[in-house]
């Protein structure tokens, strides 16, 4: 099983790209109903990853805070690439 190296970032722009396809005022019907399950199951999604960068900042600043000798590296999903 090979390893997803999404960012939270990357979270953002399908998010806001699922978005816009539901601005579409070309959708209806049929089409409308299943972007708006689509966005539902996405939010849902989304909400866990970000619950789960959300624990791995606490772990750092606890960490941090309490001197656990560690190289001070960032998780790869809380990672900021360049363009956001």
């Amino acid at each position: 099983m090979s390893m997803v190296k999404n960012t939270l970032g990357d979270l953002n722009n399908h998010l806001f790209a699922q978005l816009e396809k539901l601005g579409d005022d070309d959708l209806k019907g049929d089409e409308l109903e299943a972007e708006i399950r689509r966005s539902e199951a996405m939010a849902k999604v989304g909400e866990q990853i970000i619950k789960t960068g959300e624990l791995q900042l606490k772990a750092m600043q606890h960490m941090d805070e309490y001197g656990y000798e560690r190289k001070k590296a960032v998780p790869e999903m809380l990672e900021v690439r360049g363009g956001i």
